[in-house]
């Protein structure tokens, strides 16, 4: 009898006890450090990448998976399998494009997602499509609830400082020194894969106020809030406060909350957070 497997990319920071308990299959994106290539999350941990990076000579260097990957994982599966395989969004990785390569190239039933997101916020995408994947839902279904997700699901990115986007090439060099000299962060929103900047200020104060501005946004939709997802990049105190204040906010409300993973970190630097909701 044909299943519908659930595919995705290491960017979606799943536990591995989700990857476990729903079956997931995820495909590594690779982060190499000093010329030495890891697996993100596999062979390098998301707490072991942050102080490997402050000891690099170099910012590490992060690469979509192969096709081969793809392949390996879409043959593996029963040939009368249907397949889903979930990815983050291509306006930051070429990560779509490969998996939607390596399809073409397997006899099997897949199709491609651009979750038109990353991490958590993809992962909610990702959970909702295995969740009813493993109670045995159709292929069109489960299709039809990750578009729902999608459109319930906000992202919104703090950047506290901005050399790691200056060094990947996704900010000019003038800028990059201009926000060292002043101090200056960054807020902005997911919207369709695209990172829009929405506020930019000069120390921690800014971020804080970036920040009240999102919870109340999310606060005065008509939607209940499902689930908040909340990154962060090497800094887990604070990480933890802003849960708690969060939790304050939307009482009853999970959260997860977690470090990012070393793919994601490389570009956004220390001190950044990811706050996703997924609204009903």
């Amino acid at each position: 009898m044909a299943q519908v497997k659930i595919v995705t990319d290491s960017t979606a920071r799943l536990s591995d006890e989700e990857i476990a308990e729903y079956g997931i299959k995820v495909i590594p994106l690779t982060v190499m450090i000093d010329n030495t290539v890891y697996a993100d999350g596999e062979t390098l941990s998301a707490v072991d990448f942050m102080d490997r990076m402050a000891e690099a000579n170099e910012l590490p260097i992060t690469s979509q998976p192969a096709l081969g990957a793809f392949t390996d994982v879409y043959e593996g599966f029963a040939p009368d399998d249907e397949i889903i395989s979930l990815h983050l969004t291509r306006n930051l990785s070429g990560t779509v494009t490969a998996a939607e390569q390596a399809a073409r190239m397997v006899d099997r039933d897949i199709t491609v997602v651009d979750t038109t997101f990353i991490d958590r916020a993809s992962a909610f995408q990702v959970l909702e499509a295995a969740k009813l994947a493993q109670s045995g839902a159709s292929k069109v279904d489960i299709l039809a609830k990750i578009a729902e997700t999608q459109a319930n699901t906000k992202l919104f990115v703090t950047i506290a400082e901005l050399k790691n986007l200056v060094a990947g090439g996704r900010l000019s060099k003038t800028a990059g020194f201009i926000s060292s000299v002043l101090n200056v962060k960054l807020g902005a929103r997911v919207v369709e894969g695209n990172i829009n900047v929405e506020a930019k200020g000069r120390g921690q104060k800014a971020i804080a106020k970036y920040i009240d501005g999102i919870i109340e946004e999310v606060q005065a939709d008509a939607k209940d809030v499902a689930w908040i997802g909340l990154s962060y990049a090497g800094n887990p105190e604070s990480a933890k406060e802003l849960s708690l204040k969060m939790q304050e906010v939307f009482p009853g409300v999970k959260i997860d909350v977690q470090q990012t993973t070393p793919v994601v970190a490389t570009h956004t630097g220390v001190g950044a957070y990811g706050l996703s909701f997924l609204e009903k």
